[in-house]
């Protein structure tokens, strides 16, 4: 008697039943939905929630289901005419600090959401939308890095009184000339104590000293990658207005970046947002027209118009506030912005910011006659002016200065990101741009369809002729396999895309190939007089060493891809390796669990139904053909 240990149909039972689970949702249909998430600061909450449903009651639009996930709140409709409506009526009153996009909801029940069964993701060229890719010019950010390090290095010398020098920026490197050698050598120790990421190299030319400042390579790579990846968080920020549901924004080789958005079909209205520059201003608040020092101060203007010289805007909790026509300096000149803490006032949330010397000079000079009073930082997007925070001026600023009064380190690091965000650290250009419709994407979506179905059938007919009921258990396995695969995926949330469909189709040949050495095994051990329980057995335990060897060859090839490859490669991959565990285990110990539910409860077993080769009891226990 065959037997298998009692735990094993435990452990099977229950990977059954949470891949019935996790890929329940895929078999839903998809319903159309409105997407209404923050920008900038604002954030989907529960009184936007709130908010949203009495203004649909009140427009007696009829909506299925609404529900806040994160900081996105997301509302589905019965029909895409009801969709468009409520989509007019949202935006119209939560206004523009908000994003109202269309998108397709899944209408899986809500106790499936709550347990974190969602379906996968459908890539671009399954679902359609627009693919952009985007060069980044480095070498302009690393020349407006090498024209603040000049402005700066002149402003040091100047300070420390290194008399008869001349700084300018050549290129990407600052040179500055000294007529006496004391002086390069002071201007030298200076600089290195003040400047760490620059190297200096000292020649002497038409009797003067010329110091040539470069950046390290080191540090010239931090340049770069900041340049970047703050470009890549801006970009992050614009696409979150289209309501994409999983955005592609990632870094493509060392100054490229890949934006995929599945699902937008306008790609006029998806450059207009990831190619715009918002703008930053620095003004003085108008404090004389104020009525007190709360939020309330200028509240009396909100349905008046402003004074004279001042300009009437709203910060992100819309209340009004009246700033001077004349402008600091402007966002350009903030050259970073950090969170961190106060550790004078017992570390409460604050955003270090550091401007070039050109901003730091404005700055000086905009705060030395009005400490006490009220800056205004504003963002002006689109045209549209926000104040981000007016803080007081506690004492003269420099360069170098922080914002406190944050509060809580979320938004000190919002309001960094929003600094450091408000334009991009580098030009950009789109030199690749593709659209794919949403009908193509339906077309690839049935076409993969068919192929994964068509070849199943083919090795279900092969399978079933050549092993006969063995061959309906390799089949059942391996609609198991599938199981599982779609399962982890939709759990680890992965988008699925051609490639991965083409990972599927070859994960089904690949599953099978070990049910054909385990079928193939068992026979062998029959050819050689084994009994059939015995040769069930041993037919399993020797071919798992072959299964387990040339997986883990495939395994290695697929980590490969995946490590070392990009874009659509990598989308293979996931699916490929993943489709190589689920082999492994289905053709293991599924396929042996159900063989045992036949087999295993018998003590004497006449022949087992697994091709040409029948096991045969009579008086010679030899094996004879089928």
């Amino acid at each position: 008697m065959n037997k298998y240990p009692a735990w094993k149909y435990v452990v099977i039972v229950l990977t059954l039943a949470v891949a019935f689970l996790y890929t329940l949702p895929n078999f839903f249909s998809m319903v159309p939905a409105v997407q209404v998430a923050g920008l900038r600061t604002a954030k989907a909450d529960s009184a936007t929630q709130k908010t949203v449903e009495e203004t649909l009651r009140g427009e007696k639009i009829e909506f299925t289901e609404i529900q806040l996930e994160g900081e996105i709140l997301k509302v589905k409709f019965k029909d895409p005419g009801t969709q468009l409506q409520a989509r007019d009526a949202i935006q119209k009153k939560v206004g523009t600090g908000y994003s109202v996009a269309l998108s397709l909801l899944s209408n899986a029940p809500p106790w499936l959401a709550k347990i974190n069964s969602l379906p996968m993701y459908l890539g671009l060229d399954l679902q359609g939308g627009v693919h952009f890719l985007m060069q980044v010019d480095m070498k302009a950010a690393i020349d407006k890095n090498a024209e603040r390090y000049t402005g700066d290095i002149r402003a040091l010398l100047r300070e420390k009184k290194v008399f008869d020098s001349r700084v300018v920026r050549e290129g990407d490197r600052v040179v500055i000339r000294v007529k006496e050698k004391a002086e390069s050598q002071r201007a030298q120790r200076e600089i290195t104590s003040q400047f760490p990421d620059l190297q200096l190299r000292e020649t002497e030319v038409g009797g003067e000293f010329v110091l040539t400042a470069l950046m390290k390579p080191e540090s010239l790579k931090a340049l770069s990658d900041a340049a970047l990846q703050q470009n890549i968080t801006a970009l992050r920020k614009r696409v979150n207005e289209l309501g994409v549901s999983e955005p592609i924004v990632q870094q493509q080789g060392p100054d490229r970046i890949l934006v995929q958005l599945a699902g937008v079909q306008d790609p006029g209205r998806a450059k207009d947002i990831i190619g715009r520059t918002a703008s930053l201003e620095v003004r003085l608040v108008a404090e004389d027209h104020a009525s007190g020092r709360g939020l309330d101060a200028f509240e009396r203007f909100r349905n008046e118009p402003a004074p004279f010289g001042t300009d009437k805007m709203f910060d992100d909790k819309g209340f009004p506030v009246l700033v001077s026509k004349s402008v600091a300096f402007t966002g350009d000149r903030i050259a970073d912005a950090q969170p961190g803490f106060d550790q004078q006032s017992g570390g409460g949330a604050i955003v270090n910011v550091t401007l070039d010397n050109t901003g730091g000079r404005a700055m000086t000079m905009t705060t030395r006659d009005n400490v006490g009073k009220r800056m205004a930082i504003i963002m002006i997007e689109k045209g549209k002016p926000e104040v981000l925070t007016w803080p007081n001026i506690l004492s003269e600023l420099g360069s170098r200065f922080y914002i406190s009064g944050m509060p809580n380190t979320q938004e000190a690091k919002n309001l960094a990101l929003l600094l450091r965000a408000g334009a991009l650290a580098a030009p950009m250009e789109i030199i690749e741009e593709r659209t794919i419709g949403p009908s193509l994407g339906a077309d690839n979506i049935e076409k993969g369809k068919n192929s994964l179905l068509l070849g199943f059938a083919l090795i279900t007919v092969f399978m079933i002729a050549y092993y006969m009921l063995f061959g309906v258990i390799s089949v059942l396995s391996l609609a198991c396999n599938l199981f599982f695969l779609v399962a982890l995926l939709s759990m680890l949330q992965a988008t699925l895309t051609l490639p991965g469909i083409a990972a599927i189709a070859l994960t089904l040949g690949m599953a099978i190939d070990a049910n054909v050495l385990i079928n193939e095994r068992i026979r062998e051990e029959l050819r050689n007089g084994m009994s059939p329980q015995m040769a069930i057995q041993a037919g399993y335990e020797r071919a798992l060493d072959t299964i387990i060897d040339s997986n883990i060859t495939t395994l290695i090839v697929g980590l490969a891809l995946l490590i070392w490859g990009s874009g659509p490669v990598r989308g293979f991959a996931v699916v490929h390796c993943l489709g190589i565990l689920t082999s492994v285990f289905s053709a293991v110990m599924v396929s042996r669990g159900l063989v045992n539910l036949i087999y295993g409860g018998k003590k004497k077993v006449g022949k087992l139904s697994i091709g040409n080769v029948a096991w045969h009891r009579d008086a010679s226990q030899t094996p004879a053909k089928a």
